[in-house]
């Protein structure tokens, strides 16, 4: 009851909070974390308080379900149902990602080619809307038009205070086979049958991603929950790096929770821009440091100080251009996409993390995310790349990541919007449900008080 007491005040510090900011000044959260890579204008009110809105109020490990606060992080999250032998359908691969920002902002995992987008396990939300109401929304009934609109309108329909999520077991270990590849469609067909079989070899597959080093050498990573390890678990946290073992191990062994984050030490492999993998460095470099959010932090004053890109211009190199993005590539184009990639942006290694709608009660039962709309009973690849690139002589910054959303479209593909986004407004309300946007906004947020979709993924507000 404690918990239900404190929620409530909680939900209403926030509802006072947000009837505090004056008409016309954007709404934002105040919170310390973000996973965000497109910067944004400098607020001028005073953010959402949400600072009661962190925890996990109940696991219910009969029903196999959870009650969530909606600034809960996923970290806080596992480490509530771990014990329980649970853990949420789909897990974000970075420890400080919240619920709600996965529901609202989308997110995307090893098991998401069984299991989809974690907004596919939302059972009911709370939400406050635009129009300062609470609502309840369920895939069915009064709101259950907000509840469809909600995947991926980023805050711009109304941000969850609690979600209820369903779960699945997980075993102690997870057992790991890295499978090698030297030609991308030899890849891409076992990606298909692992889909259509649920295993390999004769093993069953409960989480399944992959790197690519290049064109011509690519690894599949299939994992297997288990609650017998046949090796000692490795430890990736250390001195060891986890996206290196890929190239000389064959099989392994992490246990549930270092599975969970094996991504997040090194922030997939993008800390080797800070020095973190170098070994004196490591060694040096406090361990609990080595978390995405210290990394990110220091990315974030990087882009306010510009300190790295004045030396680079002190030493005559060229300006960068930022290329950060997650698109999702029907399975089937997902080599040509590849090969095109590695010819004109040239970044390596990406991150390959295969994805189906999930199917509820079987084939055919999958349904449609209106303003993210992947094709129920299609099979895609989400292809991962974070870095930059420099500027070629005679070209602007946003060139390349215009050229990648041109490819993508071509492809029949979609991008995340977490970063940075170049389309027209036509365009965007094309390819990310427009229509259904503007109805289920002109519903709950009549005033429009809430920054528009286009105006945070695109005009950075």
């Amino acid at each position: 009851m404690h918990a239900v007491r404190d929620h409530e005040r909680a939900v209403d510090t926030l509802r006072r909070s947000y009837a505090a900011v004056p008409a016309g000044e954007p709404v934002r959260l105040a919170k310390h974390t973000s996973n965000l890579f497109r910067p944004r204008s400098a607020p001028r009110a005073p953010g959402l308080d949400v600072s009661g809105l962190t925890g996990v109020l109940a696991v219910d490990p009969a029903a196999r379900t959870a009650d969530v606060q909606g600034m809960c992080t996923y970290e806080d999250l596992v480490d509530a149902t771990l014990p329980h032998g649970l853990m949420p359908l789909v897990v974000p691969q970075l420890r400080t990602i919240t619920l709600g920002g996965a529901v609202t902002g989308l997110g995307i995992e090893s098991t998401s080619f069984r299991n989809g987008l974690p907004h596919e396990s939302v059972l009911e939300m709370d939400v406050l809307t635009g129009a300062g109401e609470i609502v309840t929304t369920r895939p069915r009934g009064e709101h259950a038009d907000l509840h469809r609109a909600f995947p991926n309108s980023l805050g711009s329909l109304g941000y969850a205070t609690r979600l209820r999520i369903e779960l699945q077991p997980i075993r102690r270990y997870v057992s790991l086979r890295n499978i090698r590849f030297t030609r991308l469609e030899e890849l891409v067909d076992a990606i298909g049958e692992v889909v259509a079989k649920g295993a390999w070899g004769g093993e069953p597959v409960d989480a399944m991603d992959g790197v690519v080093f290049s064109p011509g050498e690519a690894c599949l990573v299939l994992g297997t929950f288990t609650d017998e390890a046949d090796e000692r678990p490795s430890d990736y946290t250390g001195q060891e790096i986890y996206y290196r073992s890929l190239r000389r191990r064959t099989r392994d062994t992490l246990t549930a929770y270092d599975y969970l984050w094996r991504w997040d030490t090194d922030w997939f492999w993008c800390s080797a821009a800070f020095g973190v993998q170098h070994p004196v460095v490591r060694r040096l470099w406090p361990r609990r440091y080595r978390r995405s959010d210290v990394y990110h932090r220091i990315v974030r004053l990087e882009h306010r100080h510009q300190v790295a890109a004045r030396v680079d211009r002190w030493r005559g190199r060229p300006a960068r251009e930022r290329v950060v993005q997650d698109v999702e590539v029907p399975l089937d184009r997902t080599p040509e996409f590849l090969r095109w990639f590695a010819a004109n942006v040239g970044m390596t290694p990406v991150w390959l993390c295969p994805l189906r709608l999930r199917e509820p009660s079987g084939p055919g039962s999958a349904k449609a995310w209106p303003l993210y709309p992947l094709r129920p009973g299609e099979t895609y690849v989400n292809i991962g790349f974070w870095g930059s690139v420099p500027i070629a002589a005679g070209a602007a910054d946003g060139d390349v990541n215009r050229q990648i959303e041109r490819m993508v479209s071509e492809v029949g593909g979609h991008k995340s919007l977490y970063s940075d986004a170049y389309y027209d407004r036509g365009e965007f309300d094309r390819l990310y449900g427009g229509d259904t946007w503007r109805a289920v906004k002109d519903r709950y947020d009549p005033d429009h008080r809430l920054t528009g979709l286009y105006e945070k993924a695109v005009s950075r507000a």
